[in-house]
């Protein structure tokens, strides 16, 4: 019955499926005709009637099996997992929750975390998964205000530090913090220190030396410009566009995207160009020494840990599925020790379950800010727009 309940529910999702429906519907149309295989002599052709006749049974049939297969939601399921298109596991850890559970997991990317929410609204209440992974604190207050998760408490979250959860909708799974890095050798070598605080990079000696990417195109470009915004406030003395008005003053470079900022204009590691600090991330250090060959025996770069700003990713169970226990028990793997643990190496992120251990790499060659800098993903999405236009006008009028 298991196989069969497989069977029928790649059946409801296959093209075939509807244009058979489609064909009981149309009665004696054509396209009924068109789809019979040609019959061999001696055997008669069957009629119109008598082929509408086959099809509605067929149809039939798989709705009663469906129905059947309904009745068991514990059961073994298909469970639809939407991710973005930076997800990446090693070979064999969702293949060891099938095995345990007995459900299979399929798996759709959908983009970045922004078109992957985009695409979830666009299909609200008639979800094109069952599971979300990888909405972060900068489109999680769309996610919420349009309704998109139902309520979860993962059976996972006493390992989980209070501070990453947010909202009973949905379930904090890694994070990542959006950090100045800047090149060592570099800044020795001009005789600079480093930044110990964002106000810093106002200052003379840092003119020309700092590229930051476009919070408009850019993940850790909108990190970046919502840490200006917590620091700085949009009141008092100092506001976070007098900030950025300074740093354009101070000649500060912008690119559309972390990978033209990173390879293209920043000095430090696997960067090919002449700026000594870069936006990028906490977990960019011990990459540099992962990737490098030979590798090195210390880290080129290091971070700026004031003024960082958390990106927490999490799951949620898509409102409208029609499996969500199933989606549920995804949700507590995906908090398990076995998939934790594997996250830092792959996604370069760091696990939510506190009690995950970590690669020697991350241990030796970043450090996580103790005070990062976060808002409210209500406010976020609230202000993002406005936010994002704001800068523009400032920083590329």
């Amino acid at each position: 019955m298991n196989a069969m309940c497989d069977d029928v529910a790649d059946e409801k999702r296959s093209p075939a499926r509807r244009d058979a429906l489609s064909d009981v519907t149309a009665g004696t149309r054509d396209t009924v005709r068109s789809r019979q295989h040609p019959t061999v002599a001696p055997y008669p052709r069957p009629s119109t009637s008598q082929r509408a006749a086959r099809l509605l049974a067929l149809a039939v049939s798989v709705f009663v099996v469906a129905a059947a297969c309904s009745t068991d939601p514990n059961g073994p399921q298909t469970i639809r997992l939407v991710t973005h298109d930076s997800f990446l596991i090693s070979d064999g850890v969702l293949e060891a929750f099938e095995t345990a559970s007995g459900h299979r997991v399929e798996r759709l990317t959908g983009g970045d975390a922004g078109t992957m929410v985009n695409q979830a609204v666009l299909t609200k209440g008639n979800p094109i998964g069952d599971v979300m992974f990888g909405v972060d604190t900068t489109f999680l207050g769309r996610a919420l205000d349009e309704g998109l998760f139902e309520p979860y408490e993962s059976s996972g979250l006493d390992a989980v530090p209070d501070a990453l959860e947010v909202s009973d909708l949905v379930t904090p799974i890694d994070f990542g913090d959006v950090c100045l890095n800047y090149d060592i050798a570099g800044l020795a070598e001009s005789g600079i220190a480093p930044p110990s605080q964002l106000a810093d990079l106002t200052e003379p000696p840092y003119s020309g030396r700092l590229v930051v990417e476009n919070p408009a195109t850019s993940s850790p470009g909108l990190a970046f410009l919502l840490a200006t915004v917590a620091a700085f406030g949009e009141e008092g003395a100092y506001t976070w566009q007098e900030f950025w008005t300074d740093l354009v003053g101070n000649d500060v470079i912008v690119t559309s995207g972390w990978e033209e900022a990173y390879y293209g204009e920043f000095s430090g590691g696997a960067g090919s160009g002449s700026i000594p600090i870069v936006v990028s991330y906490a977990s960019s250090p011990p990459a540099e020494i992962i990737f490098a060959d030979p590798r090195p025996a210390e880290a080129p770069t290091a971070v700026v840990t004031s003024g960082c700003f958390r990106q927490v990713e999490f799951a949620g169970i898509l409102a409208g599925t029609e499996v969500a226990p199933a989606a549920g028990e995804l949700i507590d793997f995906m908090l398990s020790l076995e998939f934790q643990e594997d996250i830092p190496l792959n996604m370069f992120v760091f696990p939510a379950n506190q009690d995950a251990a970590l690669p020697p790499e991350f241990i030796e060659f970043t450090q996580v800010p103790e005070q990062p800098l976060t808002l409210d993903p209500r406010v976020i999405n609230e202000n993002r727009d406005r936010w994002i236009d704001e800068w523009t006008q400032i920083v590329l009028p």
